[in-house]
């Protein structure tokens, strides 16, 4: 299976993007960086191209265009997997591994991996493989794997109810997506670059020196 680290032209962006890679590396993982998408890449334009409304990405707890264009991001990873029919393994910049991955895993099509990374959430009741429950909604989009088929859903789906990755990719949207539990992968944040300042409140590393870029 491949593993993508998103990652974006901006210092701070490479420097976590590689700590991933390495971090991915003591486990035997191998993790490829792939270029994300910023608002100078004008996503309203690429989104108008893929046929996705925007008007989800308008609420109070990010900026626009950088959250519309990191749902950009992972949906050009989605289409990559339906165009060559492979699983994968999507990862954000700030993703760190803490353990292994589980091995021949068996999963409905949407695996998270990430621990919870804002908020309230819920410890899983069974180890391994289970119905998402930590949250109704991927608990931070920086760790799951999908499959092509489920892949070619979220493209389906986004044309008509595009929302903020994590919120998108939700039991309420979705009847396949499961979570492995104890997490092997988190969240290692000093920044956002999709949050504006109230949304960064909710993260569980927000304090002194969390920064916006």
């Amino acid at each position: 299976m491949r593993a993508f680290v998103i990652m974006i032209p901006k210092e701070e962006s490479e420097q976590v993007a590689t700590r991933c890679i390495k971090s991915a590396e003591r486990y035997g993982v191998t993790v490829e960086p792939v270029r994300g998408y910023t608002p100078e890449d004008k996503p309203m334009k690429i989104a108008e191209d893929l046929g996705i409304n925007p008007k989800g990405f308008h609420e109070k707890y990010s900026r626009f265009e950088n959250c519309l264009s990191a749902f950009l991001s992972h949906h050009k990873l989605w289409l990559w997997s339906v165009e060559n029919k492979e699983e994968i393994l999507i990862l954000e910049h700030d993703a760190y591994f803490n353990n292994n991955l589980p091995n021949n895993i068996s999963h409905r099509g949407i695996l998270s991996l990430g621990a919870p990374s804002y908020g309230k959430y819920n410890i899983p009741s069974v180890l391994g493989v289970n119905k998402l429950s930590s949250k109704e909604y991927l608990p931070g989009a920086h760790a799951y794997i999908v499959t092509p088929t489920a892949a070619a859903k979220l493209v389906a789906k986004a044309k008509t109810d595009a929302l903020p990755t994590d919120i998108f990719i939700s039991n309420r949207n979705f009847d396949f997506v499961d979570e492995y539990y104890p997490w092997p992968i988190e969240a290692k944040d000093s920044f956002s670059t999709i949050q504006n300042e109230t949304g960064c409140i909710a993260k569980h590393n927000y304090g002194p020196g969390y920064n916006l870029v």
